[in-house]
């Protein structure tokens, strides 16, 4: 493979491929892909499956009424349990209410070893990720599912039964489609409207604004110019902001106590601030929620949105410091393809920059735990617990971001927490006695693996201290 006029080696460049663009190398891949890397990560975005996912899991809804639901009844149980201490005075009394809850509530307490349902269904849609990660041939597309779930992400801190089934309906199906699409799809979710507080946001000339004496918020507004597309120092202003917010009133959910169509979203026209607004000199009329959709198609497009899309997703994959010439062929592409993100990922396989051999990125905590899975997984099986405890541990707790702006690309935020991989890795490690050290090393890092790194495996005092030497030498820790 020649990159900027350089030969390498078709396996040095399948390892580069699978490690900088996807999880970590599985089984055999270096082999199978070493005749023409470029061409099997082209190929990955173009399987008829694309990103979506085969699961028999609950939407979003339901999932959210499900947890309503479980909230109340533990509010039930805890108001019976408290009747009946107070009815403790006699036998009789107390029998009385411990019946009177056991029909009111037949599967409280029961199977006190299952986690509570929202954490249970949090454990199943955590699964079926790293399923997937675990599953994926070369897994570039998986990484793309990944990366706009950061870069659109919401928090299971606030909304927890929404996270998993958010990332599998907003942003699965559109990974390979329209920015634009993807866009809409995020902007009127539910989860997103909720996370950031849109659900709370009326006008204050609307129906209910003035009933109730609530006004405008401008979280969501702000957030999808901030971070979703334009990006910082693009341009817009305050009014901007609080023109669009205005824009965005009405956009909300069906609260999930509605036993029928709880936890979807809905337009309120009572929220809706009347009247036309300006937006980034651009007059929009007043209609209903086809203004605010007008808005985020003209974002969409809008120049400093490529820009910002190109530069981050560069920064993800290739370089904390993105080569200026790699985005601009990012924005270029978004630009004449209109937002096609497929397209721009064909464009970033495509660019010699993006397979520059000096392996630059420090790879997220999550990126590496689903790298070491991948590695070992088929030699053992881990519990769902343990691989989310081992990802907050090292500070990325799964869809549990910081701040609206997601986890951090960048090394200098997952540099400190490198010495605490090492318990991971002797954790994980522990868990596959039988496995071959340096076959896996053959397997997972090929002609990356440095002397040094050869030499540390194969004179490893044991098996598990080997496999642990493995996922923390410095070719796998960088992509």
């Amino acid at each position: 493979m020649i990159v900027g006029g350089k030969a390498i080696s078709g396996k040095k460049a399948a390892a580069l491929a699978l490690h900088r663009f996807g999880f970590g190398p599985v089984g055999d891949t270096i082999t199978a892909i070493a005749s023409d890397p470029r061409g099997a990560l082209l190929a990955d975005l173009d399987r008829p499956a694309g990103a979506g996912l085969k699961v028999n899991l609950p939407s979003s809804a339901e999932a959210a009424r499900a947890v309503f639901d479980f909230q109340a009844e533990r509010r039930a149980q805890q108001k019976l349990d408290l009747r009946a201490q107070k009815a403790a005075e006699t036998d009789r009394e107390a029998q009385a209410v411990a019946d009177f809850a056991k029909v009111v509530m037949p599967d409280a307490g029961s199977a006190p070893h299952q986690p509570p349902l929202p954490q249970q269904l949090l454990f199943n849609e955590a699964k079926a990720r790293f399923d997937a990660a675990g599953a994926a041939d070369i897994g570039f597309v998986e990484r793309l599912v990944w990366f706009w779930s950061n870069h659109f992400c919401i928090s299971a801190d606030k909304i927890v039964g929404m996270a998993g089934p958010y990332e599998r309906e907003a942003i699965r199906p559109h990974v390979l489609g329209r920015f634009a699409d993807l866009l809409q799809a995020v902007e009127t979710h539910p989860a997103m409207l909720f996370y950031l507080d849109n659900v709370e946001s009326m006008g204050t000339n609307s129906i209910a604004g003035i009933n109730r004496d609530k006004g405008l918020n401008e979280n969501l507004a702000r957030e999808v110019l901030e971070l979703h597309t334009l990006g910082v120092r693009s341009g817009y202003t305050q009014a901007d902001v609080t023109s669009f917010a205005n824009v965005l009133t009405g956009w909300t959910w069906i609260p999930p106590g509605e036993p029928l169509h709880g936890g979807n979203f809905v337009f309120n026209r009572r929220l809706h601030e009347p009247g036309a607004q300006t937006v980034l000199g651009k007059r929009y009329s007043e209609v209903g929620v086809d203004q605010g959709r007008a808005v985020l198609a003209d974002l969409a497009r809008h120049p400093a949105t490529a820009q910002h899309i190109a530069y981050q997703l560069v920064a993800h994959f290739v370089a904390d410091e993105p080569p200026p010439s790699l985005v601009a062929k990012l924005t270029k592409s978004f630009n004449d393809s209109g937002g096609n993100l497929k397209q721009v990922a064909k464009t970033l396989i495509d660019a010699d920059e993006a397979w520059a051999p000096r392996r630059q990125k420090l790879k997220a905590p999550a990126v590496w735990v689903a790298g070491v899975l991948r590695l070992i997984g088929a030699q053992a099986t881990f519990p769902i617990g343990l691989v989310m405890n081992a990802q907050a541990t090292l500070g990325e707790p799964l869809w549990r971001p910081p701040a609206p702006n997601g986890f951090s690309d960048n090394e200098a935020a997952w540099i400190d927490g490198v010495p605490h991989r090492l318990d991971i890795a002797n954790a994980f490690a522990a868990r596959v006695p039988a496995a071959d050290p340096l076959a896996l090393l053959e397997n997972s890092l090929g002609p990356l693996a440095s002397p040094e790194t050869r030499e540390t495996i194969a004179h490893a005092e044991t098996r598990r201290q080997a496999l642990a030497l493995l996922v923390m030498a410095p070719e796998f820790l960088r992509s």
